[in-house]
């Protein structure tokens, strides 16, 4: 494994593929949260005690454009997994992460599956911005449709929030029983001047009475989503306001969404996030594809229908 991840060649003997995105965790810092699948029909595994049992070993490592590793990550991923969930039909996902400066970056990983020693591996070059001067600031968009629990080392990675971790879906691949869970952040938000934010804001209260208390630091951050199919349009979310940072350690405005996806139809769609930066007049449209798939047929056994993530 250690002479795979310094060959220029990727090793295909097992199916290997990685996705990277960025989040800032300060103006020289970005948290690149990296996600690598393996097909499960791709890892033999052996039963004991009506489990499928295997281990696949990784190494990572991101290099700098000196080819200068700059970070490292190495494990023994254990799977124990029901005969039911029928891994063999699913992808297997580990997920890990790099605290990167700006700059270019090569992150290779290698894979090797324990029971016969087959080696796969997968490199792919990231480009960590510096925003510094970016008319909006905008972390990468980052698309799911699972949430787990957050585990207790993951305290620096922007996708744990409140106890649970949004799980990367890097092939934006769907099923219309699933929700779609999307997340990013807008850095430095400009202020919003005092007689925009009295203008806007509601008071519910009896007549009479004294003002809402405003944030210490109000912004106005606008977002929504719109599924196109060509150019027309397949179904647009309502608008999300972003009224002050809810990531201060980040100065950050952070948006989770959630789009239940049964309301659209199988196919592919373009997914356009609007964000605009109200206070400071700023903006971008980024796309990205998405499928639906149809849902799967209803295949009756004699346990009945069979089950997994």
């Amino acid at each position: 494994m250690q002479d795979e991840i310094v060959f220029e060649l990727p090793n295909t003997d097992v199916a290997v593929y990685v996705s990277a995105a960025y989040f800032r965790l300060d103006d020289n810092h970005y948290y690149i949260p990296v996600s690598l699948i393996v097909p499960g029909s791709q890892i033999p595994f052996t039963n004991a005690a009506n489990k499928d049992k295997a281990t696949i070993d990784i190494i990572g490592t991101a290099r700098n454009e000196l080819t200068m590793p700059i970070g490292n990550v190495r494990e023994t991923v254990k799977l124990n997994i029901d005969e039911s969930q029928q891994v063999r039909r699913k992808n297997v996902q580990y997920n890990t992460g790099f605290v990167l400066s700006p700059g270019i970056y090569k992150i290779k990983f290698v894979v090797r599956e324990n029971q016969t020693g087959r080696l796969g591996s997968f490199e792919s070059t990231i480009n960590v911005p510096d925003l510094k001067k970016a008319p909006l600031k905008l972390s990468s968009i980052v698309l799911s449709n699972q949430r787990t629990a957050a585990a207790k080392h993951s305290n620096q990675n922007p996708l744990v929030r409140d106890g649970s971790e949004l799980i990367p879906n890097i092939t934006h691949v769907f099923s219309p029983d699933q929700h779609l869970y999307m997340q990013f952040e807008v850095y430095d938000p400009a202020r919003e001047k005092k007689e925009a934010l009295a203008a806007s804001a509601p008071n519910n209260g009896p007549p009479n009475s004294p003002p809402p208390k405003q944030p210490k630091n109000p912004v106005h951050v606008l977002t929504n989503i719109v599924f196109l199919q060509g150019k027309m349009k397949a179904y647009e979310t309502p608008l999300v306001e972003a009224r002050e940072i809810n990531a201060p350690e980040r100065k950050a405005a952070v948006f989770q969404l959630d789009v239940p996806l049964a309301q659209l139809k199988p196919g592919l769609y373009t997914c356009q996030v609007n964000v605009i930066d109200d206070a400071a007049g700023s903006f971008s449209f980024p796309r990205i594809p998405i499928l639906i798939r149809p849902p799967a047929p209803q295949q009756q056994t004699a346990s009945g229908s069979p089950s997994g993530k």
